[in-house]
């Protein structure tokens, strides 16, 4: 009953957090030095019923591309999230063929979390500065992409803060448009993430994992983070993301004070 309770907490860290710029993968290793250590396929999966959610959020958008793909504006949005991803899909697989595995370690965790913050901050300002854009632009799209290798290779930098604060930094800095492309190129990168970490374990002779635990992460990740994506859509309308800035610099500089050597 206890590892139930935990797979549960694990599920809504995950869901609160994959999607709000504070790093799902940073709190999910804080939380299992507590909590207990789960796998990569683990984390990797339950951060695809996350992923779920988003795409129920956006069906509608992602239909109008998929069947509005003949139209221009559509055609070229569509090539972009593709590039995108193909950016972040090759580079992926080219560090894990050189054998990189997540830092189980508190103090990497909490400093990319303190620089992160400065990150948004200084996305927040530059953008300010600058008329209103919505409009991706390729610049932004290879940016998008190489911000997700960043966040894979550097837990509690956050993936969604990586690809937000880098469309924001390399032109679009409308908050709204820039948190939709990086949602959505989302999709497809976590779905790959997922499958490529199951055809990992079957090729190595066998999936070695719990999987009715990874269900119920999977289920709960999804629920909560259907109501985390929801209520930031609303948020940004009308906020910066300046109040997670601060959150990021505190944590981060609460675990240096209080996990030390870890």
């Amino acid at each position: 009953m206890s590892d139930l309770i935990n797979v549960i907490l694990l599920g809504i860290i995950e869901g609160i957090t994959e999607f709000l710029p504070i790093s799902s993968t940073g709190h999910l290793l804080i939380a299992q030095h507590w909590l207990g250590a789960r796998s990569d396929t683990f984390n990797i999966v339950i951060q695809a019923g996350a992923i779920l959610a988003v795409t129920l959020i956006y069906w509608k958008r992602l239909w109008m591309l998929a069947t509005g793909w003949r139209e221009p504006d559509n055609r070229d949005y569509l090539l972009k999230l593709v590039l995108a991803f193909l950016i972040t899909a090759i580079l992926g697989l080219i560090v894990a063929k050189l054998g990189f595995t997540l830092p189980d370690r508190v103090t990497p965790i909490a400093i990319a979390l303190i620089v992160g913050g400065f990150w948004i901050f200084a996305a927040e300002w530059w953008s300010a500065k600058r008329p209103d854009s919505e409009r991706i632009t390729w610049t932004v799209v290879i940016a998008v992409g190489l911000a997700q290798i960043v966040a894979a290779i550097f837990p509690g930098v956050s993936r969604s803060a990586a690809t937000i604060f880098a469309a924001m930094l390399a032109g679009t800095n409308n908050r709204a448009a820039a948190t939709e492309f990086a949602f959505l190129v989302g999709i497809p990168t976590m779905y790959a993430a997922s499958g490529y970490e199951i055809f990992k374990q079957l090729r190595s002779g066998g999936v070695q994992e719990d999987w009715s635990a990874v269900a119920v992460g999977f289920v709960v990740a999804t629920i909560t983070a259907f109501i985390a994506v929801k209520w930031l859509l609303g948020y940004i309308r009308t906020h910066t993301f300046n109040a997670f800035a601060v959150y990021r610099i505190v944590f981060g500089g609460l675990l240096l004070l209080l996990v030390p050597g870890n």
